[in-house]
């Protein structure tokens, strides 16, 4: 009986450690999330965001001309393309905790200084 106390004592404090993980936030998001997970993971705290969730506080207008080129490169706009207009999901380039490499730089070679992994 006191292994199985003991045993269970060590899995409900390796459980209560595992959901406390420290996870890397942006700093461009800490001040307006704070620690609610549940702000951006909408779907559940084990999936992506939805780009629902993302546009609560991004506006995809105001992304698109932060982002846009000249007219002669104006279909390079990552946030208003020639393949996915405004629809590319926000997760194909956008990382929170992980940095991402942009879908289309398999592609295109862009350069975007100011990207948000």
């Amino acid at each position: 009986m006191k292994k199985l106390n003991i045993v269970l004592a060590l899995v409900l404090t390796g459980l209560v450690s595992l959901s406390a993980q420290a996870v890397e936030l942006r700093d461009h998001h800490k001040e307006v999330i704070g620690k609610d997970c549940k702000t951006c993971h909408d779907n559940g705290i084990k999936q992506f965001p939805s780009d629902q969730a993302c546009l609560q506080c991004h506006d995809i207008d105001d992304l698109a001309e932060q982002t846009a080129r000249s007219e002669e490169d104006r279909w390079q706009n990552p946030h208003n393309n020639l393949h996915y207009g405004k629809d590319l999901p926000c997760q194909e380039c956008h990382g929170e905790h992980k940095p991402k490499k942009p879908m289309c730089s398999n592609c295109h070679t862009f350069k975007f200084d100011k990207h948000k992994e």
